[in-house]
């Protein structure tokens, strides 16, 4: 299905009823959501999510037990990479505060889901994507748009070389092998941000629990494999698992920024207010339920980007006051089908690299 827009261009004037009296594009949206109580807190579907997940988790390692030593076990790698990803999705509702305004009951949600389940650091996490959340596709300001293995903008291709000009020319062919490895450098960085002294831990106790976490993440996911598989198949189970835990995360967030607008090189970009800068960057993906529940609700990356901390189940309530003030406003809203979206994502790629490819530079 083909990119689906509301009113063609991408700045527009601004009709006068559609703005405030302060004149801004984003205040009046945002009193019709509070009017229909969508930014309030829904703890009940939270912690129904949140049990269902752990009985699923919990159903793995009943699996582990009554199949033992066996090869047959590693099957059981891609459900656990579901049941990842779905705490996942918990530790970023919580960092935005979407499943409760107790901020300390909220941080021990995204330790417990982020440090102790997945082994990342929540810190680390939230000091990215708040500064993702405030820039989001600009690329001095935005670090995942930042030019690291993968780039999204031609002048970024600039200079690279050897094994980086190579991912650099194939890198939409690559892309999907390439979140194999997402789980693991999540880890990674957040180990890196542990350990560096300019890390974004304000308090000496913030970084010792979360090192105390991760440590806990891996000792208790290395015993718990162990006490069921052989070390060779424990070691390929957990491969497995965080290969598609890898790929299920970047299926989740390939689609709501690539080949979307960028503030830093639109001529008027940097005046952009909030409405604007969310939702020109942003791109939505349909679906029903599953499509829901598989994405985490970030298939609603416009009404996300716009109201961080609304609760997950009412951003697919809030998507018709959204669309209908953009229509208002002749503010693109884009919104696409699942295939649609990974295509539109990786063409953006694959023209970023096109320079490196006609140049046959190796």
């Amino acid at each position: 299905m083909s990119q689906a827009t509301v009113a063609p261009p991408a700045v527009a004037p601004v009709p006068p009823a559609a703005r405030s009296r302060n004149g801004s594009e984003f205040t009046p949206l945002l009193r019709t959501i509070k009017e229909q109580g969508l930014l309030e807190h829904r703890p009940g579907w939270y912690a129904r999510s949140i049990a269902t997940n752990l009985l699923g988790v919990a159903a793995v390692v009943v699996g582990l037990a009554l199949l033992g030593p066996s090869w047959w076990a590693l099957p059981l790698a891609l459900p656990l990479a579901l049941f990842s990803a779905r705490a996942a999705f918990v530790g970023h509702d919580a960092g935005h505060a979407q499943i409760t305004a107790n901020r300390t009951t909220g941080r021990i949600l995204q330790l417990v889901h982020a440090n102790l389940f997945l082994g990342m650091s929540r810190e680390w996490w939230n000091d990215k994507h708040n500064r993702h959340h405030a820039h989001p596709n600009h690329l001095d300001k935005d670090p995942d748009v930042a030019a690291d293995v993968l780039v999204f903008a031609e002048h970024q291709t600039l200079g690279r070389r050897g094994l980086r000009g190579f991912l650099t020319r194939h890198q939409a062919g690559l892309f999907f092998p390439l979140t194999t490895l997402e789980g693991l450098a999540l880890k990674a960085y957040g180990i890196r941000a542990l350990l560096a002294e300019d890390g974004p831990f304000r308090r000496r106790s913030e970084r010792l629990v979360e090192a105390v976490l991760i440590l806990a993440h891996f000792a208790g996911g290395a015993a718990l494999l162990l006490a069921f598989l052989t070390p060779a198949q424990a070691l390929v189970f957990a491969l497995l698992h965080q290969m598609a835990l890898g790929v299920h995360l970047g299926l989740a967030f390939a689609p709501n920024h690539k080949g979307m607008e960028r503030p830093d090189a639109h001529p008027d970009g940097e005046n952009w207010g909030h409405l604007r800068r969310q939702v020109l960057t942003s791109r939505n993906i349909r679906g029903g339920a599953l499509t829901d529940w598989f994405l985490g609700g970030l298939n609603y990356q416009v009404e996300h980007h716009l109201f961080p901390s609304m609760p997950r189940p009412n951003l697919r309530l809030a998507r018709p006051a959204v669309r209908a003030h953009c229509a208002a406003l002749g503010v693109p809203y884009t919104e696409t089908g699942f295939l649609d979206s990974y295509r539109q994502a990786l063409g953006h790629l694959h023209r970023v690299g096109a320079g490196l490819r006609a140049g046959g530079a190796e």
